[in-house]
């Protein structure tokens, strides 16, 4: 009887953890992922890795935000500093000029590489607009699918990209996202993180990076593509030498 008992809770726990799952808000969703990803120590801690032999380092002053590109040469090292809508450029530790359209440019390269390399960290700026859009079975696993916009104000030059997000429902991490961006002529892009790892409590991953030919089709539907193996691999978006130190320059 005892045994019945324990069996008959076990069950109705399980249900109410599913039947809770189910019931998630997007919200409830980006901030459970964001927690298992590295939570507060995405705010209390500097990040550098490189990207195409390039070091990025993203750094927090108090309430500001600094992101850097360091690109050195034999002759030169180039330092690109990005910090409250505000670019700088330094060569050889000194300031030099960059005309406005180049400096959106090289910002918003700095900025893009950032975000992807932080994510699920990102999703709570308040620009973000996050819609859940189900949950979908994503190559035998079940993902929340959620759509991701930007208010025009705080969102940047690309303010009317679209992303959609897969988050595991077990693990509660992003295992895929996509995107559609208008600038260069527009595409879409679909990307699948592997090789995950843990740096001092922090969560990165590589991408495979996919596109397809058909701009007819909705971004909305572009797991449907890549399941269906439709999609054609573009590149592989690896980092490396990845540091993550606790504490920041404050």
């Amino acid at each position: 009887m005892n045994r019945l008992i324990v069996f008959i809770g076990i069950l109705v726990l399980a249900a109410c953890k599913s039947n809770s799952e189910e019931h998630l808000t997007a919200q409830e969703i980006v901030d459970n992922s964001i927690e298992v990803s590295g939570g507060e120590l995405y705010q209390n801690s500097t990040r550098s890795f490189f990207f195409r032999n390039i070091n990025y380092v993203s750094e927090n002053y108090k309430d500001k935000k600094v992101l850097k590109r360091i690109r050195i040469s034999e002759v030169d090292t180039i330092l690109d500093v990005y910090s409250n809508k505000e670019f700088k450029r330094f060569v050889n530790n000194n300031l030099i000029e960059v005309a406005d359209t180049m400096a959106v440019k090289y910002a918003n390269s700095i900025n893009s590489v950032h975000y992807f390399a932080n994510l699920p960290n990102g999703l709570n700026d308040p620009a973000v607009k996050k819609e859940l859009l189900g949950v979908v079975n994503l190559k035998g696993k079940i993902y929340h699918k959620i759509k991701v916009t930007f208010e025009q104000e705080n969102g940047g030059d690309d303010f009317d990209d679209i992303y959609v997000y897969w988050f595991n429902v077990k693990s509660k991490v992003p295992d895929y996202l996509a995107y559609e961006f208008h600038t260069d002529g527009g595409g879409m892009r679909f990307r699948e993180a592997f090789n995950e790892r843990y740096i001092n409590g922090i969560r990165f991953v590589d991408y495979k990076n996919y596109k397809t030919k058909d701009l007819n089709n909705s971004i909305l539907k572009i797991d449907s593509l890549f399941a269906a193996g439709s999609l054609e691999l573009l590149s592989k978006i690896e980092l490396k030498n990845i540091k993550v130190s606790q504490g920041n320059y404050n």
